[in-house]
């Protein structure tokens, strides 16, 4: 175990995407996936309304900022997060229909142009278990997107391959007129994540 923790460490701190998380003020590795898959289809754009969801430690909210300029930016997870100018932070359980019905609040009736989802669960190390439990995560957000989005808007969820993910990308298709799968670079090769895009709601 140790020495699968030293390895760890190492690909971490030589991780060319790490390194340049950090020497461009980035707080995570993963603002360079949003940012691939923004480059490819335009997702962030001037004025957008954005909601993020399992926001912590606030990369994509970084880069949401930066990009959609006159926009409104608003972000939730169970985890503390530092400010990000820009953006209204609730912490909180997405689970906590207390929690949801907060954050609904303070959207104020609008309807999001882009719902974002890069939750995870905690991992245990029962690999059925957390794919059942990241799956439920992409369901919930799934549902908040179908509520919240404009009609023409668009959801970006991080889903693991694995038992449940062909359930979940034929319900997305069922909500979307168009479904896409990313990988973007940024993502480690070895590790299991796509990302789904769903594109203008169905009905």
């Amino acid at each position: 175990m140790k020495r699968n923790k030293t390895a760890w460490m190492h690909e971490h701190v030589t991780d060319p995407y790490v390194r340049r998380a950090n020497a461009e003020g980035y707080r995570a590795r993963a603002a360079y996936k949003l940012m691939e898959i923004d480059e490819r289809d335009r997702l962030l754009r001037s004025g957008a309304v954005v909601v993020d969801l399992g926001a912590a430690p606030g990369s994509w909210c970084q880069v949401v900022a930066r990009h959609c300029p006159g926009g409104q930016v608003f972000a939730l997870d169970l985890l503390p997060m530092e400010p990000v100018v820009g953006v209204d932070f609730l912490q909180g359980d997405f689970f906590d229909e207390t929690v949801l019905a907060e954050f609904e609040r303070r959207l104020e009736g609008r309807r999001a142009d882009l719902v974002l989802s890069d939750m995870a669960p905690n991992i245990s190390g029962v690999a059925a278990a957390d794919q059942a439990r990241s799956i439920m995560l992409c369901e919930r957000a799934l549902g908040f997107a179908v509520n919240h989005l404009q009609p023409d808007g668009r959801f970006l969820v991080k889903v693991f391959q694995g038992e449940g993910f062909m359930e979940f990308r034929r319900e997305m298709e069922r909500c979307f007129q168009a479904v896409r799968v990313r990988k973007p670079k940024a993502s480690r090769g070895r590790s299991a994540e796509v990302y789904l895009l769903g594109e203008r709601l169905r009905g």
